[in-house]
């Protein structure tokens, strides 16, 4: 996949890749990142849907991938200019107070939806902790991916649109922090996603898993 993408983007620096449900390859991924220096937009975009089971390290897999592999590598990569992070609405079914969390290692309660909502509260803490950063969370749409279906009845095209803008516009309703988009449009959101005391715990989860410490610099 990764020779695919390069075919694809010839120009491209280079093509990094690691199994996001391991912490160990996700720490190292992040280093390799850094190694190639400063970026101007990273969009967290990888996530497994309706899978069973557990990572390497013991961790439900849908939330190893979905929510602790965004939370390392905004942690251990070198702040970009913009942070883009893929939800779903979707995540309007989640557990607004993280009730799901308790006891996470042996929890088999932890859904997509309550992975995406995961995502919108890690791009909301940014957004508040790093105020020169522009940190925001869209919905893609249900559209025609391996993980949409064939059936999904949104527009692919318009599935990817978002991001980019978010990435590399200048137009000001996209020089933004703390939103959340669909179709270039604000969208609904679970507000509990701002409340400071969600985002503390949710960070303090994360660190206490993984090691890794969420700075405010």
């Amino acid at each position: 996949r990764a020779k695919q993408a390069l075919e694809k983007v010839p120009g491209a620096e280079a093509i990094l890749s690691a199994d996001l449900a391991s912490i160990a390859e996700t720490k190292e991924l992040a280093a390799k990142v850094n190694a190639l220096g400063r970026f101007d937009a990273i969009i967290h975009n990888a996530g497994v849907y309706n899978v069973s089971g557990n990572s390497p390290d013991g961790l439900p897999l849908v939330f190893a991938v979905n929510s602790i592999a965004p939370y390392i590598l905004t942690c251990l990569i070198g702040k970009p200019k913009r942070l883009i992070y893929l939800s779903s609405d979707m995540h309007l079914g989640a557990d607004p107070k993280l009730g799901n969390l308790s006891g996470v290692k042996t929890s088999k309660n932890i859904s997509y939806s309550d992975t995406k909502y995961h995502n919108v509260i890690l791009a909301m803490a940014v957004a508040e902790r790093w105020k020169d950063v522009y940190s925001n969370a869209l919905n893609p749409g249900w559209v025609p991916t391996k993980m949409g279906g064939a059936g999904a009845p949104d527009n692919l095209e318009k599935g990817y649109h978002t991001q980019v803008w978010l990435a590399e516009s200048n137009d000001k309703e996209a020089l933004v922090s703390g939103q959340y988009f669909y179709h270039k449009k604000l969208s609904r959101f679970l507000e509990a996603a701002r409340d400071m005391e969600v985002q503390e715990r949710f960070l303090k989860i994360c660190e206490e898993i993984t090691g890794v410490h969420f700075l405010i610099r």
